[in-house]
């Protein structure tokens, strides 16, 4: 059987995506994400212009089919700000219980230079209505307008809300505590309270 160009791409995509979760950005060379993925080196130079391409392509990957998740057929576009929270915080959970791998890649990007930049762009810079960023932008712009989201800038919104699901989630991880339907239910509640008008 003949190996795609896209079935390269997908394997050089895969190995950075586990080598950086298991071992950080700069534990992952390009010689050894080849390596992962058995290509040349030369073949992740072919779809990525750097190893700083590759990186941020993987988080837009990720972003797309997170968004493919959480965006689903439940997903009530035109709910209350809280049913639509509530909504993305358990998917959001969910999705990264069935893909330690993805969080641990989003744990160290959003904590990195690369997130920060992605902060400034995708979620606190121009508005955008694309993507999982959008939506949450438009959820707690339309709280707030309808009084039912604290007046608090933008950061502080994601902070309060999205904060304690990234360390709750990296706590199951690291098994401190174990992540089940009753505690996801609580937690995404307690997420919303914390910014309930």
């Amino acid at each position: 059987m003949k190996i795609t160009k896209a079935d390269k791409k997908a394997a050089v995509i895969r190995a950075a995506l586990e080598l950086i979760a298991e071992r950080g950005f700069h534990g992952a060379p390009a010689a050894n994400i080849a390596a992962r993925a058995r290509v040349g080196v030369g073949t992740i130079y072919r779809y990525f212009e750097n190893k700083d391409a590759l990186i941020v392509g993987i988080m837009h990957d990720l972003e797309a089919r997170v968004a493919a998740r959480l965006f689903d057929e439940a997903y009530l576009k035109d709910g209350t700000a809280r049913e639509r929270f509530l909504h993305i915080s358990g998917g959001l959970l969910n999705y990264y219980m069935d893909n330690p791998l993805d969080f641990r890649f989003v744990e160290q990007f959003m904590n990195s230079p690369y997130g920060a930049a992605f902060c400034r762009d995708k979620i606190f810079g121009e508005p955008s209505t694309e993507g999982v960023a959008g939506a949450l932008r438009r959820l707690f712009e339309d709280g707030m307008d309808g009084g039912l989201v604290k007046p608090l800038p933008l950061p502080v919104l994601f902070s309060l809300s999205f904060g304690p699901v990234m360390f709750i989630m990296r706590d199951h991880i690291l098994g401190l505590i174990t992540l089940d339907e009753p505690l996801m239910d609580a937690t995404v509640k307690a997420c919303w309270d914390a910014i309930k008008a």
